[in-house]
Order: C-alpha cells, then structure tokens, then sequence
C-alpha cells in the first residue's frame, strides 16, 4: 500500500510517500519526500524533493495549488521518480491542525468534513485553508479516499476543569476553550517513549516538551493527555520564537486604550514580533541567539532566560496536574538539537531525583533515554515524526475498510 501524507503550515508544505505491506514497530524510511517553502521569497515557491538519493531543486511562481501539482508530479518523473504514475497512491492523509469539538478522532474526508474544516478557519486562518488546498489539489489528480488527523484531536481528552476559561460560561458554549495543539507529536512522542523505555504506556506520567518554532506541553496520563499549555489558539501558553506565549489579558486592553493599536496590529506583535525574535531583537531561531549568547549580546542572553523561566514554569504547572513524573520527554527542532535548554530545563528539577547524563545530552541522540543511570525520572529525546504517525493512521483506516 502506497500512502501519501500532505502536512500543511502556514507557508510551507511538507509531503512524503509511504510504502507498506504491513505495519512496523519503527519508523520506516519514506520513498520520496518533499518540502515547499513560501517564506525565503515573495512570490516564489522554493521546492526541494528527495528520492532515489537524489535532490531536486527548483523556484516556482505559481499559486499554491498550482505548486502542489509540481511536487506531485515529482514523484512519477524524473531523477526522484519513485513511482510509474499517480493512480498507484491508494490513499492520502492530511495534517489538519483545528478540528474543533467535533472531529477527537481522524475521519475520511467527505463534503461535510470539508465544510467544518473551512468553518474551523475562523480559529486557525494560517493553517486550515491550507489544508482544504491540499485535499483540492488532491482531488484534481487522483480519486482516492484521504483521511484528516486533526491536531487538536488528541487533547479532547482534556478534562473540563483543564478546558475551561474563568471568564463567564457563556464563552465555553460559543465554543471558546482549551483545545491545544501540536497533538499528533505528542501521542506519537508519548508512544515512542514508551517504547523506548520498555515500558506500558499506559503506567507512564509524562510531560511532552515539543519546542520548535512554536511550543507546547502536555501532560499525559494513561496515554491521554490531561493538561496542555496551548489554548483556544496556538498562542497561548510557553514563549516561542515569534510568539508571545501567555501575557497579561490587561496589556492588550491598555495597548488598545492607550497606544491606539489595531486588532491588526496586537495580532502582528503576538504572533510575529515577541518571543525570542521579540526580546532578542536579532532572531526568532534559537541557533542564532546561542551564538549570539557566545558573542556577548545581552539581549540574547535576555531571550534565552526568559525561555528557560517560562519553561520550567510550565513544566512545573503539567507536574501538579500529574502529581509525578516518569519521564520528561524533549522533542521538535530545539527540543531534540538544543543540549543547553534541555540542561537548563531540568536543572531546577534535581530535587524530583531527576538527573541528566552531560555526555549523553550533549550528543542529542534522537530516540534514547539521555538521563543519568540513578535518575528517579527518566529523560528521553524523541525524533517527532507526525508524518509516520499521520501514515499510521491512514494505514489503519484503509486496511480497516477493507477488511
């Protein structure tokens, strides 16, 4: 079986092709894979393909869906050509980051599912209509079922007390409150991990720390998660790279009253100018700012600190809501890469009995447990893949409908 997984962002396009005659414990190596990237030039498209250890590069000006069918068309043609022609694709799965109350679980995609994804833009305008571009592009090559993974689908196990805003009730029955995201890497995380350390996920307490660009916690219990930092957007919550993470609602409300910001303006601050890029004044990349760190730049410094309070906060938060800990799991670009933030994360947790191998962090193996041999809490770096875990689940659904 042949499965494609589209996995939109805001401006760019990850994709890969999946081979399968049954379902392996590991990750298995994808066909084919490719990334189109909107963000290096206005405009253009850049799009890199790699299959057959080959690499395709090429600049496109075309529409978004025009560019799709670019990339696709890489896979029956030329050097990263892996297969004779696009009708062998049995199936296609989409990363869909909102799904709102409706969708917990991933479903087939129907008119119906479309329409609700497009109704959901309202609470992910940078994402969902990307996704509803994909499954078009799809859709004018190929008839073949696809399958959306939503998300915000594995934290609608949150219980209501997580869920729930202190603002008035009438706010949860307009459908505001905690939905979290980045789930798909948590439960693939919070599965691998116990798979790494031998043990029942369901026994495990475990906090996920996914910290790329954007950044999220969750606590789960039982294979569920139970608390999340992420909220009704992908806003709230850790400081990230561009964004704010959680403030003070009253700095909004004295920023409209008295600096005549627009609505505009506050969402262009918070979502684009804070974080590190925001504190540092240099980068929203964390790589930048460490070397930066190295050459004496204090606000660098200043980026870093505050990053590293806010985590630790947090973790702190997802710990009482646990009451325990098994494992603390890092993840993502900074999260798996980044030895000093793991380091300093764990630091202030030495009285948990947890405790880090220096040579172990400072190599950042993926997909191994990095704490030290007496640790009473295991720390294990996970190489996210949503990708796998988005094939994983077509895989099931197909083989479910026909069997």
């Amino acid at each position: 079986m042949k499965i494609l997984v589209l996995n939109a962002g805001s401006s760019s396009q990850k994709s890969c092709l999946y081979e399968l005659t049954e379902l392996p414990d590991l990750p298995p190596a994808p066909l084919w894979e490719a990334k189109i990237d909107w963000s290096q030039k206005a405009g253009i498209a850049i799009l890199k393909v790699e299959a057959n250890s080959s690499v395709l590069e090429e600049e496109l000006e075309a529409s978004r869906t025009q560019t799709i069918a670019r990339m696709l068309d890489t896979l029956c043609s030329g050097k990263t050509q892996v297969i004779s022609e696009l009708s062998e694709i049995n199936g296609v799965g989409h990363r869909v980051v909102h799904g709102g109350r409706e969708y917990c679980e991933s479903t087939l995609i129907t008119p119906e599912v479309k329409t609700a994804i497009a109704d959901l833009s309202v609470l992910a305008p940078a994402h969902n209509p990307a996704s509803l571009e994909g499954i078009a592009a799809i859709e004018q090559v190929l008839s073949v079922p696809q399958v959306a993974v939503f998300d915000t689908g594995f934290h609608r196990t949150l219980p209501q007390a997580a869920a729930i805003y202190p603002g008035p009730y009438k706010w949860y029955e307009q459908g505001i409150q905690r939905y979290g995201f980045h789930g798909i890497s948590h439960q693939y995380c919070a599965q691998r991990t116990a798979q790494i350390l031998d043990l029942d996920l369901e026994s495990l307490r475990l906090i996920t720390c996914h910290l790329g660009n954007g950044c999220s916690l969750a606590a789960i219990r039982h294979g569920e998660s139970v608390d999340t930092t992420m909220g009704f957007t992908p806003l709230e919550g850790l400081m990230m790279g561009s964004r704010s993470g959680s403030v003070d609602p009253s700095i909004l409300i004295h920023l409209l009253r008295e600096k005549d910001y627009t609505v505009d303006q506050l969402d262009e601050v918070l979502n684009r100018a804070s974080g590190l890029q925001g504190i540092s004044g240099l980068s929203s990349d964390l790589r930048q700012i460490v070397s930066a760190i190295g050459e004496g730049h204090p606000r660098a410094k200043l980026a870093f600190d505050v990053y590293v309070h806010r985590l630790r906060s947090h973790i702190g938060a997802m710990l009482a809501t646990l009451g325990g800990l098994d494992a603390l799991v890092f993840t993502a670009g900074v999260g798996e890469n980044q030895p000093d933030v793991r380091a300093a994360a764990c630091e202030n947790f030495g009285f948990l009995g947890l405790k880090l191998d220096p040579e172990k962090n400072a190599q950042s193996p993926a997909d191994e447990d990095i704490a030290a041999a007496d640790s009473t809490v295991r720390v294990v770096l996970v190489h996210t893949q949503e990708d796998w875990a988005i094939a994983q689940t077509c895989w099931q659904h197909f083989t479910q409908a026909h069997g």
